[in-house]
Parts: structure tokens; sequence; C-alpha cells
């Protein structure tokens, strides 16, 4: 019996579980996915205790990302993004890396965005340092706009840092979404709003019909930002797919076998 999990705190709200059950059940693997909650500040010994326990592997969320870091070998995606959310037991010390960069781009390349271009990042929080380093690979422009100017530039900084020679990398305030969005190819919303309130952080204005938008927030799945990019003809990426691509490459990288895409997108929405 082969068990997986996530660490976090909280994690009732994970949608993780379902999900890779029901990849299991598809490959008839005799595997469990557990939750762990351990306190906040006990990340490296919620590794070392999985790791006792005979955990395969871990997923990791909030607030434990970066504290992760000190617990694992990092490859060196999750080391420039300075966040891991999937461990990998089979290696002594266990091995880091960051599926959410994968499923950034799994998500556009399934809807048949090409991650190129000039490129627009609201947020510079976890998710928008995932988003922001994977871009960058292969975006000609990345621009990240915050609510906090210091941490957007602060983020752009350490993405020119770590990917020397990519993109052209900048932030800014969210005041200069005005001036970027209708130049930009591709839109990513990597912060919350949207998520409690019909909101969104992108004035509807700003979106036209050249622009392909993913809104990381995937409840409720139609944010207010996805269906203003909609009405104004722009092609729309729900949160959702970004959360099964990343548990997709979490589940390839620890089982080394193609994962049911189908049937875990499936438990996934019928759970949403």
């Amino acid at each position: 019996m082969h068990v997986f999990g996530l660490i976090g705190n909280p994690v009732g709200h994970s949608l993780s579980p379902p999900m890779h059950e029901a990849a299991y059940e598809e490959l008839g693997m005799e595997a469990r996915y557990v939750t762990f909650e351990p306190d906040p500040d006990d990340a490296a010994a919620a590794v070392k205790g999985a790791a006792a326990l005979g955990v395969d592997g871990l997923n990791v969320t909030i607030p434990f990302k970066r504290d992760v870091l000190a617990a694992v070998d990092p490859d060196d995606r999750a080391a420039r993004i300075g966040a891991v959310n999937t461990v990998d037991f089979s290696t002594s010390p266990p091995r880091g890396y960051n599926t959410d960069a994968a499923g950034v781009r799994r998500a556009l390349e399934h809807h048949g965005v090409d991650p190129s271009g000039d490129a627009v990042v609201v947020g510079a929080g976890g998710a928008g340092r995932a988003v922001a380093f994977t871009l960058a690979e292969s975006c000609d422009a990345v621009h990240v706009a915050n609510r906090t100017v210091e941490r957007a530039e602060s983020l752009a900084a350490d993405v020119r840092d770590g990917l020397p020679g990519g993109a052209t990398v900048t932030g800014g305030g969210l005041d200069t979404l005005a001036d970027r969005v209708p130049e930009a190819t591709l839109l990513v919303n990597a912060t919350s709003v949207g998520m409690e309130e019909d909101e969104t952080p992108v004035p509807a204005e700003l979106l036209h019909t050249d622009l392909a938008v993913l809104d990381a927030v995937y409840s409720p799945v139609e944010t207010r930002l996805l269906r203003d990019a909609a009405a104004a003809g722009a092609t729309t990426v729900d949160g959702a797919w970004m959360l099964l691509f990343q548990g997709v490459a979490a589940f390839e990288r620890w089982t080394g076998r193609d994962a049911p895409v189908e049937a875990m997108n499936d438990a996934l929405r019928s759970h949403l």
C-alpha cells in the first residue's frame, strides 16, 4: 500500500484527496491520500515525521511551502521560486519540487494558449512567484502588478536574478494595469480577489480579444474576471485547471505513471 498526502494548516478544505483517490481507483492502485495538519512552526518536523511513517510523497500547501525548503533537497526550479509544494521521499534527503509551475503551463497549453508574448501577473504572493518564474521562461516580457509596489518590484528582481538573460521582467502597482493589460497577450490573476466576493482585480474595460486570461481562483470556477474576459472575447482558463495539473504533475512525479487526467478532473469538478 502506497501512502501519499498533504501537509498544510488548515487542510480541511483541500480538494486534493478526492482528486488523487480518483486516480488510484482509475488505475487500480493500492494507495491512499491522507492529510496532515501540523503546527505552523513545525514544517521540518512534519517532513521528518512523514518520512518516518513511510509516506511516499507529500503535497505542501499554506503555510509550509517556503519553510519546507530547509527540510528537502529542492530542484533548481523550486529553489529559484523559493517554494516547494511536492516532496518525493524516494531519495535521501527527500527531493522537493514546485508543481504549481507545471500547473500553470499545462493549464494554458490544454486550452491552446502559447505562454509567450507579453504577460501580466497580478499578485506577488506564493502563487504569483510560481506564475512569474514560469512565464519568464517563455514570454518576451512579464510584468508583476501588486497592491504593494515594493513586493512586486522585489519579485521582479528575484525573477531577473534567477533567470538571467530571459524575459524582460518588471514590477509595479495596480495602477500600472491600465498601461500593461491592453498590450498584453496573457493575463494571470494570482491573488484571491474574486474568491469571497464578486469582485475582479482588473477593470473590464482593459480586457480584449487578443488576450488569454487565467484566474488562479477556483472557487467559484467562473469568477467575475473570467466573465468579463469572456464578454470581451478573450480566451479564459479557470483556476481548477491549474489546480488539476499541479496535482497531475505531482502524481506523475511520485508514481512514474501517466496520470488519468480525465478521472482526476471529473473528481475535482464534482467537489467544486
